[in-house]
């Protein structure tokens, strides 16, 4: 169902690409959009045990889409090292494909949206993320994206000077 990688020299493991995942702060949401055409969009999120979430408007291009065909990849960018003599980048890249799900059930939508907070304000005092996330509440959707396949992918470069390190 889902194409081998071409150049399996370059390929990272499956810890490699969770800790991109892990690393990564944003990453690039890939849709089928109105009129056959591809809605891509940037958005923060966070990954655990086989799953993505990440949240939005209640309402806009990214849920209808979704609500027709749940069918999402996503693309986190790890390293993007342009080196002009060598006319090439420096690069290591996570993508996941998955179904995407638009949480409905109030207890899980919001564990959901606590841990996307706890994620990228994790020094927050506790009341204040609860203050937050009452008065966000009203306008945000949660989403979670069950993962089906994921692979990773870095510039030869880097593969060879992990080797030479070894």
């Amino acid at each position: 169902m889902f194409r081998a990688m071409r150049r399996k020299n370059q390929v990272l493991s499956r810890e490699e690409c969770l800790a991109v995942l892990d690393r990564g702060t944003s990453g690039v949401l890939a849709v089928h959009g109105d009129d056959g055409y591809p809605y891509a969009v940037p958005l923060s999120y966070f990954y655990e045990d086989g799953r993505l979430w990440f949240h939005c408007a209640r309402s806009g291009h990214k849920l209808d889409a979704i609500r027709k065909d749940p069918r999402v990849s996503f693309c986190v960018v790890d390293r993007d090292q342009v080196v002009p003599p060598e006319y090439t980048t420096y690069f290591r890249s996570v993508i996941l494909f998955g179904k995407a799900r638009i949480l409905e059930d109030p207890a899980e939508f919001r564990e959901a949206l606590e841990k996307l907070a706890l994620r990228y304000a994790p020094d927050d005092p506790p009341e204040h993320r609860e203050e937050i996330i009452r008065r966000e509440l009203p306008g945000v959707a949660m989403v979670e994206v069950a993962v089906e396949h994921l692979s990773g992918k870095e510039a030869i470069e880097l593969v060879r000077s992990r080797h030479a390190l070894e």
